[in-house]
């Protein structure tokens, strides 16, 4: 049975492989992506610095099948929190868990008081932004805020 828990420092060097594998994996691993972000690689820190933010890590029988979070990224209004880091590692892909995690984000940022989620990907994610789409995720025209990954092309915000 899959588990959705808070991310713990012991997760830091898994997740951020498997962030970086799925990137590769679909050639999306450009400057101005998470692929090159420092915190990618201390993504607990980086959660217990900030408040109004959470990351979970999806596991089962012990093993890390990926993860996702909220976080008020800079320059959003103090109703909208971002969809940041949502990656499944390649096996875990394609059975709902995606959902499950963007479902379980979606419910935590509401209990913070969010009523607004935003996200940035890049064009390269397909199958992502198919699965956004099925949420209610609309298109945006720019960015919001400054999350200082200028390296994606596609905005979306929904009402949650």
């Amino acid at each position: 049975m899959v588990v959705i828990r808070p991310i713990q420092k012991e997760d830091n060097a898994i997740i951020a492989s498997i962030i970086r594998a799925a990137l590769e994996e679909f050639g999306a691993n450009k400057p101005g992506t998470v692929y090159f972000d420092e915190s990618t690689d201390f993504l607990f820190e980086l959660f217990q610095k900030q408040q109004h933010c959470a990351y979970f890590i999806a596991e089962e029988d012990g093993l890390i099948l990926g993860g996702a979070g909220y976080f008020h990224s800079d320059g959003l209004n103090d109703h909208t929190c971002e969809l940041v880091k949502m990656y499944l590692s390649k096996s875990a892909r394609g059975k709902g868990l995606g959902q499950k995690m963007i479902n379980h984000c979606i419910q935590e940022a509401k209990k913070e008081g969010f009523d607004q989620m935003y996200l940035e990907t890049m064009p390269e994610l397909k199958k992502a932004i198919q699965v956004y789409e099925l949420f209610g995720f609309d298109y945006l025209k720019g960015p919001m805020g400054n999350t200082g990954h200028d390296g994606c092309g596609v905005w979306m915000l929904k009402k949650i």
